[in-house]
C-alpha cells in the first residue's frame, strides 16, 4: 500500500472555493482504481493549509490517478489556488 500526503498553502481568500472543488470530486476520486482512502485535514493553525491523506492499493494505482484526466481538472483547478508550491509524499506504512 502506498499513502501519498499533500500539502497544500491556499491563499486566504481562495480556501472556500478550494472547499469547494475538493468536495465536488472527491466521490470520484475515491472511486479511483486502487483509492481506498481519501482525507482532507486542515492545520489547527493555519486555517489556508490543507494536507490530503490518501492510501492507494499500488504505486501503477497512484500513477494511473495521477495521469488520468480527472486529476488532470482537479489539480488544474486547485493550483491556481496556492500561495506557496504544494509539497507531496509517497510513503509505505512500516508494521510496528
Amino acid at each position: 500500500m502506498i499513502v501519498r500526503v499533500v500539502k497544500m498553502t491556499f491563499k486566504p481568500e481562495k480556501v472556500e472555493e478550494f472547499l469547494n472543488v475538493f468536495h465536488t470530486y472527491k466521490n470520484y476520486i475515491r472511486q479511483s482504481e486502487g483509492c481506498e482512502k481519501l482525507e482532507l485535514l486542515n492545520d489547527i493553525h493555519s486555517k489556508n493549509i490543507f494536507f490530503t491523506y490518501s492510501h492507494w492499493r499500488s504505486e501503477m494505482d497512484l500513477n494511473n490517478y495521477r495521469d488520468s484526466a480527472l486529476f488532470a481538472t482537479v489539480w488544474g483547478k486547485t493550483k491556481m489556488m496556492f500561495e506557496a508550491k504544494a509539497e507531496a509524499w509517497s510513503l509505505t506504512r512500516e508494521e510496528i
